[in-house]
């Protein structure tokens, strides 16, 4: 049944996009708006232009897929399970094109048109692309820093009872104080802003993973440490091929949840502060009142914290590969 439906998967996941193509060529541009050209490598095009063009790309990419995912029964399913949705992304994005670029019905500049917004990489590519690996070098640091402590910290905690006496408060007073909270001392103690910035990033994902950490190793049944002692494990074997196996799945939750955390205080680290970056680029736009540039730096970030997420994702299935078929998300 579902290899006769794959055909009109196919058709279906890429008509919207090339339904919002058609129409943005059919359709004129009702509300007064300047066109400017750009050189885009060796070709000159417009805001429309580009558009069209990463509407149909997107949907190249979406048909590839979709002949990759033919023979894989898992992501055929889910191929054609996400048809519907993507058609109507499609649509959506037609109908924003429309109210918001080709009529302005949506008040501006507010609320600017997808081709408006794509225009910033037209205008400034290159400035955009340097913040962009200025946010991720940022990220970076203070992410993997932050899960490398809290991983030791939750280990040590949940491990030692007399760490867990010590430490447990301190984790659990400073926990619940949103990280730029530390940002004046962070400012005043820390001699650059971008370690600052990272500082601020360490304290936001150190939180979550250290507390899960503690859970999942702390939680770790008796009867398996015991199986391990008897047949001869010493304390290090029954925390590093016991305790700390039985707490992965807590440690990769806390890790997407200080995800998200991380990418939230990077953004205001970097809009009260520093010399670059994403949240940099939306002051810097907003100072001008160009709505548009903010637009697209949020999209950057939407990309970015989608493809972060995935990656941990993958990372966590590799891990904890032999849950598959245990949860119920399997089914």
């Amino acid at each position: 049944m579902k290899i006769r439906r794959y055909p009109v998967a196919v058709i279906l996941t890429i008509s919207g996009y090339f339904l919002a193509t058609l129409l943005n060529v059919i359709l004129p541009q009702y509300a007064d708006i300047k066109t400017k050209t750009y050189r885009l490598w060796i070709l000159m095009v417009n805001r429309n232009d580009f558009y069209r063009g990463v509407v149909i790309l997107l949907a190249i990419g979406l048909l590839i897929k979709g002949l990759i995912s033919r023979n894989d029964p898992k992501r055929r399913s889910k191929y054609i399970k996400d048809a519907p949705l993507q058609f109507a992304l499609g649509i959506g994005l037609f109908l924003w094109d429309f109210l918001g670029t080709k009529t302005q019905i949506f008040v501006q500049p507010f609320f600017p048109g997808p081709a408006q917004i794509l225009e910033s990489f037209l205008q400034e590519g290159g400035f955009i692309f340097n913040n962009t690996l200025y946010s991720l070098r940022l990220y970076l640091f203070g992410f993997l820093l932050g899960a490398a402590f809290g991983i030791g910290t939750g280990i040590l905690i949940g491990w030692f009872p007399k760490v867990y006496y010590w430490v447990h408060p301190v984790l659990h007073i400073t926990g619940i104080i949103p990280a730029v909270a530390w940002m004046p001392f962070a400012l005043t103690l820390i001699p650059t802003a971008f370690w600052a910035a990272v500082f601020l990033i360490v304290i936001c994902v150190w939180f979550p993973v250290a507390s899960v950490t503690a859970q999942g190793i702390a939680g770790t049944p008796k009867v398996l440490l015991e199986a391990a002692r008897t047949l001869g494990g010493n304390t290090a074997y029954q925390l590093f091929h016991v305790a700390i196996p039985n707490a992965l799945p807590q440690i990769f939750s806390g890790l997407s949840t200080a995800n998200a955390f991380a990418f939230t205080t990077l953004v205001m680290a970097e809009m009260m502060g520093q010399p670059g970056g994403l949240g940099y680029y939306i002051n810097l736009a907003k100072v001008w009142s160009s709505y548009y540039k903010v637009f697209a730096a949020i999209l950057i970030m939407a990309v970015l914290f989608s493809l972060i997420t995935e990656l941990l994702n993958q990372i966590q299935n590799r891990v904890l590969r032999w849950q598959k078929g245990l949860l119920k998300t399997e089914e």
